[in-house]
């Protein structure tokens, strides 16, 4: 008897050599050169964001290696390099001091899985419509609490993590240390500052001035035999994949720091996406690929015990900048991290902390959005409320509260700003432009036009409502609801109150413009229905000439133009006395 075996699907050659063109070999001495070029910025950038973190500085090495070729194999960006980030190493800081290293592995995994899930669902987009108010926010409190988290390690002191202290406390507690200054760390911090922010252009495009700093500052502490503290050892291998032991049970604790580190880190990866699509000329990341990525590159790296990690703006730039032009860059990239890990590991472990502290000194002061700052500043008032309501809580709490209140400052901001519905009383001549030798068109003066100007939704529904039910001295109202491109149900439930108010006085409704969406909602909700046949036009002066044409069938044609003393509509307008 014959065994059939299932056979996969076989990929076309000439499919598979295409994909392997557009996706790896573009320009391959060009990938070759950004890989390399973004690995040796980001050696430094890795080690000193992982101690930032509250973890040793290999899981950094370990993270950027990963993390980098997971990411863009799998994910939407051709050109974007992952790895440590400053905006990650502070949520990290806090969820590593309480609960360790061994459940920020499930965190990130955790975190990975809720990526993945909105890759899936197609949610990438929506990541982008956050706030820039509020993204500036958090950037700059970022930039502070890592500028003031490297006091201790720029003056040398060996202060032991205090888990959930606040960044005043912090900050009291280096203060109050300060007696004990190693002058030693102090001239290496320095050193390394000097060197980032005055090292020729010329020479720093070749070589990153981190790396030239870093290096000077750790020979320079090996020659004069300095008495500073040093990050360690560094191992020469990556690790075997480990799965975190004795963590998996309180997966509901760590449910809201994943829910922080997937909206961050998807956030910043799909920011860092746009960036590298605006410096390529041709090529435009895809933004729930990319999330799909970032999410399995944190599962992946978690069991490398590697820290999460998002798209690296800085380190993407430099990849773009230096050739890259496919996916090959971040594994040219994760390759020149590993040679270096075994080559030069003995040299990493003799890298003074205050060293690394001076890069994040520095890289925390690039990181201030200041241009971008001050142009909030002259922004609307609400968008200047949602900065310094961001930045005020990132820095004094922390930033996972920060991005919640934050987005809730927005929404209830922007609630209020779209609230401020645009309702006005107009004249029939501003509508109805006659036609030359045309008798010009007289209208009832208790027929009211009203001009809506805005979204019609729940935070404007009210003041729709109560601004059209002052008018009792109406026998038409006309509405103009061509700028109305959005209504909900509370907006509907507030145009039905119009409806039963214009009945109730007994005043005739006309509609006029409706936008596609208002009318289909409006139809939905059987609210259509409720307006006779004959009062819905496309036009404005559509309605006033009917609401003219019906005002003189149903009463004196002396109302019309204030002269029949037998006017039984209303007491006439003062205007009219003595016509």
């Amino acid at each position: 008897m014959k065994t059939h075996f299932f056979t996969p699907p076989a990929i076309p050659a000439d499919r598979f050599w295409t994909f392997l063109k557009s996706n790896y070999l573009v320009d391959v001495s060009g990938d070759f050169w950004g890989g390399v070029t973004s690995a040796v910025v980001a050696l430094p950038l890795a080690l000193a964001f992982a101690l930032a973190s509250g973890v040793d500085a290999k899981y950094g090495l370990y993270t950027a290696i990963v993390a980098a070729v997971v990411a863009s194999v799998f994910g939407g960006s051709k050109v974007q390099i992952t790895g440590p980030t400053g905006a990650m190493a502070v949520i990290l800081a806090g969820i590593v001091a309480q609960y360790g290293i061994e459940k920020l592995w499930v965190a990130a995994v955790l975190a990975g899985i809720i990526q993945i899930a909105l890759g899936l669902s197609r949610m990438g987009r929506f990541a982008l419509y956050i706030p820039h108010p509020l993204i500036a926010g958090f950037t700059n409190g970022i930039a502070v609490i890592i500028f003031a988290g490297q006091l201790n390690n720029a003056f040398g002191l060996q202060i032991p993590a205090a888990g959930g202290s606040t960044f005043f406390e912090g900050l009291y507690t280096t203060l109050t240390h300060l007696p004990g200054l190693n002058l030693s760390a102090l001239l290496l911090t320095a050193t390394v500052v000097l060197i980032m922010l005055f090292m020729p252009v010329s020479i720093t495009r070749r070589v990153p001035a981190s790396l030239i700093g870093l290096t000077a500052a750790t020979a320079a502490a090996a020659l004069f035999q300095l008495n500073v503290p040093t990050i360690g050892a560094i191992p020469h291998v990556l690790p075997m994949p480990h799965l975190p032991a004795g963590a998996w049970g309180d997966l509901h604790t760590l449910l809201r720091p994943a829910l922080a580190l997937a909206a961050l880190g998807s956030i910043e990866s799909l920011l860092s996406a746009v960036v590298a699509d605006s410096m390529m000329a041709s090529e435009r990341h895809d933004s729930n690929k990319e999330l799909f990525g970032q999410g399995l590159a944190n599962i992946v790296t978690a069991f490398f015990q590697g820290i999460p990690a998002t798209g690296a703006i800085a380190r993407t730039a430099v990849n773009v900048r230096s050739g890259a032009k496919s996916r090959l860059s971040s594994i040219f990239h994760s390759l020149a991290l590993i040679l270096i890990m075994f080559f030069f590991a003995e040299f990493a472990s003799h890298i003074p902390l205050a060293a690394l502290a001076g890069i994040l000194m520095v890289t925390s002061i690039r990181m201030v959005e200041w241009e971008n700052t001050r142009a909030i500043f002259r922004a609307p008032e609400a968008d200047r409320i949602v900065l310094l309501i961001t930045f005020a809580v990132t820095v004094a709490f922390d930033l996972i509260l920060a991005v919640e209140i934050g987005l809730i400052a927005a929404g209830l901001l922007f609630i209020r700003r779209m609230s401020e519905l645009g309702i006005m009383n107009q004249s029939v001549d501003e509508i109805v432009q006659s036609p030359e030798k045309a008798a010009p068109i007289q209208v009832c003066p208790y027929v009211v036009v009203v001009r809506i100007a805005g979204p019609l939704f729940f935070g404007a529904a009210e003041k729709f409502m109560n601004e059209i039910k002052k008018r009792i001295d109406m026998k038409v109202l006309i509405l103009r609801l061509g700028q109305v491109n959005m209504i909900d149900a509370t907006g509907a439930m507030a145009f039905r109150a119009i409806i039963d108010h214009t009945e109730r006085i007994g005043a005739k409704l006309y509609i006029s413009s409706l936008q596609p969406q208002v009318r289909f909602v409006l139809t939905q909700m059987g609210l259509m229905e409720m307006i006779p046949e004959g009062r819905v036009f496309d036009h404005a002066d559509q309605a006033i000439r009917a609401a003219s044409e019906q005002m003189e069938k149903e009463v004196c044609t002396g109302c019309r133009h204030y002269v029949n003393e037998q006017c039984d509509l209303f007491e006439r307008p003062p205007e009219a006395a003595g016509v």
